[in-house]
Order: structure tokens, then sequence, then C-alpha cells
């Protein structure tokens, strides 16, 4: 069995409308998103043999914030193509990963993320996790799939089982969906 970890970047600043969408930073609201998650993750206690990443910067922010609030400084491999990725080239490049690496966290963007979930985990009604992110997979959003699969290039549709889903409102509801 393999275990996959999804961390969705945190809340992005769209004030600058020159900006390209590659570089947008986080805003306020993502930063304290993304140091809540963090402490989370840590605290979920699993143990992440890899963590790949996009480059885009509103990733790379949450990761560095994440970390610093958890106090765990950690090794990232930056891959461009999971910028605004589809699920199927997520899967191929998690179908590259070495079969010695038993648990990878990828930090990444929708709907990719959020498509891959409902690729993974099947849609039979008995997972009330995969229900939740049918509704949404917000920023900051964190999700740890069980894979039955014993090598990385064995990854098909239906192969998970969603067991851990948080969202930074669920942790502190002031970061929940802003009023209308």
């Amino acid at each position: 069995m393999k275990t996959l970890g999804l961390f969705r970047h945190a809340k992005s600043d769209w004030h600058d409308p020159r900006a390209r969408d590659f570089d947008r930073p986080l805003n306020g609201r993502g930063r304290k998103g993304a140091a809540l998650m963090g402490r989370h993750v840590l605290e979920h206690g699993q143990h992440w043999d890899r963590m790949i990443a996009s480059p885009a910067i509103r990733c790379a922010e949450t990761i560095e914030i994440a970390c610093q609030a958890a106090g765990q400084p950690v090794a990232v491999q930056w891959d461009r193509r999971i910028y605004l990725a589809s699920s199927v080239t997520l899967i191929d490049l998690l179908r590259e990963s070495d079969n010695a690496l038993g648990a990878v966290l990828m930090v990444g963007h929708n709907p990719g993320l959020e498509d891959l979930i409902f690729d993974l985990v099947p849609d039979d009604g008995t997972s009330p996790l995969r229900d939740v992110v049918e509704v949404k997979f917000p920023t900051a959003s964190f999700a740890v799939l069980e894979l039955k699969i014993d090598h990385w290039t064995e990854l098909k549709d239906n192969c998970a089982r969603l067991v851990h889903l948080i969202r930074p409102r669920d942790l502190d509801p002031a970061l929940g969906p802003e009023p209308g």
C-alpha cells in the first residue's frame, strides 16, 4: 500500500491585475491558512518520504509558511508539470515515483487535485469525505489517500480510499468562506 497526501496552495492575492497567474503570492488570509494547515499536517503524524510541488509562487509560499509554522524544514522536489495540471498529468507524474517511496505529499492546484481525488476514490457512496470534496476542495485543504497499490506504476482510477480531509475552516471558522 502507498499513501498520497494532497495539499492545495493557500489563498492567493488577486490585487495586482498585471501579475501573471504563476507569480501570484498569498494574501493575508492565505498566510494564516498556510500556517494553520502546516501545524495540522505535522500533528496528523504522517511521515512523507517525498514532497513534490508546483513551483508557482503561491505554492512555494504555502510550503514555506507551513513548514515554518510546523518547525519542520522539508526538502521539496519542484515540478513545473504540477502547475495547473489535469488529473491525468498528476497520475502520470506520480507513476514516475520511486517505488521505495511509501508516502508522497503533492502540493498543487485545483481543479487538478480535486479531480485527482474524484478519479482515485470510487464514487460508490462509501466515502463521506469524497462527498465533501464534491462540494469544494478549497484553498489550503489537505487530504490523505490510502492507495491499494504496491508500485506507483499501478496507480489507476478507483484504487484509493480517502482517509483524511481537513480544510482551514474546520480548524478556524474565521478562515471559512467570505460572506456573499
